[in-house]
């Protein structure tokens, strides 16, 4: 449940060519921070007590569901063409590939819901993929862009390591076909088992928590096909991180099995001046016990701007 003492406000912002959903923590009137969660990842993926955190400090913190995903506009029936194997292999040599849209319509989402929300200027946070669409933002829109937080995330330049195969399983394989809400739920919590870090575990009934809230707000698969297709469609970001100006914190789980921590310190080696921040035995997930860790690393890199 939602802390009393901290106002929140939802809506649907019409942006186009896409609706966005939002939801805001603390005083409209404060300094914002705009949350970009990753790939296939709703905007409550983003926890709770980690907006509250920000927000008792006066932020207005904004978290949202990107294109394609939980209750903003779905791309329906648009399809990605061509082989998906050859746009890994393009994906691993850091080179684009043609698909429906990329990270840089995402990153362009992100400024379009800032503008709605009359926001001229804000802290980008971004987890994974939304760490993808910061760098983008940061490098694109400097002026806005007061600091840049960026969680286990990557540039996609080529020869990074590639997830392990259960990883990579976890994020992109099916579901069982004509499966019930509560099999549903027992895949998806078994894939954030696999994605978590060995030291900061969570419990069955906890995930199961997870994914239950999220499959009853929002069941929409093929938007995740899109999605991932924009990831490994977009080419190498070294040439976006290389222009961020913004103060630049760059976090990251010494056990990431996704975006394994050699992707982090590319992060941190194309932003110039970023600081390193590596989270022992975290994974690619935001468990309760990291959240201390990375208030106090988004707070301390807002202090910089």
């Amino acid at each position: 449940m939602i802390s009393s003492d901290i106002p929140t406000r939802t809506g649907i912002a019409p942006t186009s060519p896409v609706r966005l959903a939002y939801e805001e923590f603390g005083p409209e009137d404060g300094p914002a921070i705009l949350l970009v969660m990753g790939f296939g990842a709703q905007m409550i993926m983003w926890p709770t007590e980690l907006c509250l955190t920000l927000a008792r400090e006066g932020f207005r913190v904004i978290r949202f569901d990107n294109r394609d995903i939980g209750l903003s506009t779905k791309f329906e029936g648009i399809r990605v063409e061509g082989s998906l194997v050859a746009r890994l292999a393009r994906s691993q040599l850091g080179l684009p590939s043609s698909v429906p849209y990329t990270l840089v319509d995402m990153a362009a989402d992100s400024r379009k819901l800032l503008d709605y929300l009359g926001i001229a200027k804000a802290h980008i946070v971004g987890a994974s993929m939304g760490g993808m669409i910061t760098q983008i933002f940061a490098a694109e829109n400097p002026q806005r862009a007061l600091s840049a937080s960026i969680i286990f995330s990557s540039t996609n330049e080529k020869f990074l390591p590639p997830p392990t195969p259960p990883a990579l399983l976890a994020l992109v394989g099916p579901a069982p076909r004509n499966a019930s809400l509560d099999e549903l739920v027992n895949h998806a919590a078994k894939n954030f088992k696999v994605l978590g870090g060995p030291a900061h575990p969570r419990s069955d009934d906890e995930l199961r928590d997870l994914a239950r809230s999220l499959l009853t707000r929002s069941y929409y698969p093929a938007g995740m096909v899109r999605q991932f297709a924009a990831v490994i469609g977009t080419g190498s970001l070294k040439r976006f991180a290389q222009r961020i100006t913004a103060p630049t914190a760059v976090i990251h789980g010494t056990a990431d099995p996704l975006l394994r921590p050699a992707c982090g310190k590319a992060v941190a080696r194309a932003v110039p001046g970023a600081r390193l921040f590596l989270i022992d035995g975290m994974g690619h997930d935001l468990p309760e016990s990291v959240l201390p860790h990375i208030s106090s690393v988004v707070l301390d890199n807002i202090a910089r701007s």
